[in-house]
């Protein structure tokens, strides 16, 4: 299974403000390019930081000097890399509290942003695309399972599972799978078993699969 990429989802972008940018200029280049924030770079393109229209608000509403992107940025920027996976990227949005990311390449230069919007386009993913890879990727390539084992529905993102598997300790591991998916919303479970391998002595679906590779 395949994640989608920083690199699929950021918006490439030359729109940035320097240290000594004026806060009226980082107002107007807000303004104008429909944006909320803008990365703040050094004289190598590397990111320092970001400013935003909330940056801007507090500085209003406090009364306080600060007039340049350097005295009004959030710093240190917190990255992304290009070929993260969008999940990486949302774990860390999440674990710095922050809407947006700069993404730089190799060398630490900005190449772009992603932005929390960004990662809900994978929630806008068609619903037959979703299907296609629940039933290649992970029932057919990862699990092993015939096609006609499991019937995928997808509708705006809710997978619903129904069929029979050999094992029920394969249940819990399907939904896992199906869950990880870009784009899926949630999945309902209607999967039946054949044998019930939830007992000490029996052998996991996990062990079986390891078996079968």
């Amino acid at each position: 299974m395949r994640h989608c990429s920083v690199a699929e989802l950021m918006t490439p972008t030359a729109i940035s403000a320097q240290r000594g940018t004026a806060f009226k200029e980082i107002a107007r280049l807000l303004d104008e390019f429909g944006i909320t924030a803008l990365p703040v770079v050094d004289e190598s393109e590397r990111p320092v930081g970001v400013v935003s229209e909330a940056d801007l608000l507090r500085r209003r509403a406090s009364g306080s000097g600060a007039n340049t992107a350097a005295e009004l940025m959030t710093s240190p920027a917190v990255t992304a890399r290009p070929e993260w996976s969008a999940v990486r990227a949302a774990r860390v949005m999440e674990r710095h509290g922050v809407k947006r990311l700069p993404v730089v390449d190799s060398a630490g230069r900005l190449v772009g942003v992603l932005s929390r919007s960004d990662l809900l386009r994978l929630f806008l993913r068609r619903d037959r695309a979703i299907q296609e890879e629940i039933l290649e990727d992970v029932l057919t390539r990862t699990l092993l399972l015939s096609p006609s084992a499991v019937t995928v529905e997808v509708e705006d993102g809710l997978v619903t599972l129904s069929g029979t598997v050999q094992r029920r300790s394969l249940v819990p591991i399907v939904l896992r799978l199906c869950r990880s998916v870009d784009g899926v919303v949630d999945v309902i479970n209607r999967l039946r078993f054949e044998q019930d391998d939830m007992t000490a002595d029996a052998p996991s679906a996990a062990d079986q699969l390891r078996r079968d590779r």
